[in-house]
């Protein structure tokens, strides 16, 4: 009799845990088979139409000359793009919202997008990088990607570690960390503005041009750097899973589990500011990707991080591959920077996050 009443809960708590495991198989099945979809509409979006078997013989290097240098050169990279980066801001920004116990904490919160534009016009106005080229369409360009992306990288790098230098010092307390990114993305603002306002119509355009986040900017030499980073980070992540489910619960019961805070909180924000300021540094800024994947995954499946944070890679990689087709199609020939896609799909939920938490919290101080 014993054995009937306590076999009873444990079946049921089973059955329960079985339909959990279903409903998560079931919407990483579903994320996977949008990024499919949205690979093929993406392939065969944009001015120049090819036919199905153009696209496949192109795939296989068998078809015109044209067709492989739309679908290798221009496509595909932009394409592999906006997956592996939207994956790596997106788990990015899961992380920054669990160990900031933050939910509308993103990668922009330790004032690393702003560094790396810093970053970018200091390439651009200081080392003349960028320049406009004379023709009837006055056309801004980039003379030398190359310093541009690898001072916005340094900058941004430089930001993140400026923060969590300032939060070590403060013992990695959340508050501290919000606070110091706030503080070192107002510096770095100031200081665009500085040189912008010293500086040539012609170089702050291409200052400004610079910071629309466009996906054509990287090339497959890029793309390995960028893929091995993101990858390399949501490993981590990953690892450290067990670890932010116990922030769940509170920073004090997450240290009475053998949790160690401090190490945990630095790690996640080194790989979080790691893979954001590569993505930025070569993609431009790329707004809300960090906020709308993680929030709209938590709200489906929940806060366990064993799932949240592939669920949320995935998400941010089909919110941004997404944004950069209707970029590409919405006024064709014309292409949208895809990080004013992003902001109007970011926008209204950042809104919806603030009114729901403002309800949870009944509206009080």
């Amino acid at each position: 009799m014993t054995d009937v009443n306590t076999s009873a809960p444990h079946k049921a708590l089973l059955a329960r845990y079985k339909k959990f495991s279903a409903k998560i198989v079931l919407f990483n099945m579903l994320l996977l088979a949008g990024i499919f979809v949205m690979v093929i509409v993406s392939v065969n979006a944009g001015s120049a139409r090819l036919s199905v078997p153009e696209i496949l013989k192109a795939l296989v290097h068998r078809g015109t000359e044209e067709a492989q240098v739309i679908i290798w050169k221009i496509r595909l990279p932009r394409i592999l793009a906006a997956i592996i980066a939207g994956a790596g801001l997106s788990a990015a920004g899961c992380i920054m919202q669990n160990n900031l116990r933050n939910p509308l904490a993103s990668p922009s919160t330790l004032g690393i997008t702003s560094a790396a534009a810093f970053g970018a016009n200091v390439a651009i106005i200081v080392l003349g990088a960028g320049s406009i080229q004379s023709s009837t369409a006055d056309t801004v360009y980039i003379t030398n990607p190359y310093i541009v992306t690898l001072s916005a990288f340094i900058c941004a790098i430089g930001a993140g570690l400026i923060v969590i230098a300032l939060a070590k010092i403060k013992g990695f307390r959340a508050d501290v960390i919000v606070l110091a990114g706030v503080s070192v993305s107002s510096l770095f603002g100031a200081g665009i503005t500085f040189l912008q306002f010293f500086s040539h119509d012609q170089k702050i355009a291409s200052a400004v041009f610079w910071t629309f986040g466009n996906l054509a900017r990287i090339a497959w030499k890029e793309m390995w750097l960028l893929a091995a980073v993101t990858a390399v980070s949501i490993v981590y992540f990953m690892l450290k899973s067990w670890d932010y489910n116990a922030f769940n619960v509170g920073e004090d019961s997450a240290a009475g589990l053998g949790v160690n805070v401090k190490a945990v909180r630095f790690g996640g924000m080194l790989f979080s500011s790691v893979v954001t300021a590569t993505a930025v540094s070569f993609l431009g800024i790329i707004s809300f990707v960090g906020l709308i994947g993680p929030q709209i995954t938590r709200m489906l499946i929940g806060s366990d991080h064993r799932y949240l944070i592939p669920g949320s890679a995935l998400m941010g990689a089909l919110i941004l591959l997404s944004a950069d087709t209707v970029a590409r199609t919405i006024i064709a020939p014309v292409i949208l920077p895809v990080g004013v896609i992003t902001s109007f799909l970011g926008a209204p939920l950042f809104l919806y996050i603030l009114l729901r938490e403002d309800k949870y919290s009944g509206g009080k101080e």
